[in-house]
């Protein structure tokens, strides 16, 4: 078996790698107008959402560890109004602007259970 890493066996985390790559996929697609404004800008914010996850998950305290995590809640909330706006750009129809929404809804829902966990566990200490 290959060896992996803590934070890839984390269902958020790959949910998010999932998320990121369909952002890839749509990007690829984009008008030339949007791939280079928002469509760039929203790849890179994906990507930090599995970065801050990665790194956070490395971290030795609960406290350190919820920081990060806390980074990708708030990358994952930065990807709405950019999806957002590929919609009404017309850059994605309304099922693409669904199904994003709805896994940064899951993503933000999953990362503050997370925190919350991270954050009962620090007072455990």
């Amino acid at each position: 078996m290959e060896y992996q890493f803590d934070f890839e066996r984390l269902e958020v985390y790959q949910r998010a790698l999932s998320f990121v790559n369909k952002l890839f996929e749509i990007y690829q697609q984009l008008h030339r107008d949007l791939k280079f404004t928002l469509g760039e800008y929203l790849c890179r914010t994906g990507v930090q959402i599995v970065n801050s996850i990665a790194e956070g998950s490395g971290k030795n305290t609960p406290k350190g560890k919820a920081q990060f995590y806390g980074f990708s809640l708030d990358s994952t909330r930065e990807c709405i109004p950019m999806i957002t706006l590929l919609f009404e750009r017309k850059g994605i129809d309304k099922a693409i602007y669904e199904f994003l929404r709805a896994e940064c809804i899951g993503i933000s829902r999953m990362l503050s259970k997370l925190i919350i966990s991270l954050d009962e566990k620090k007072k455990r200490i």
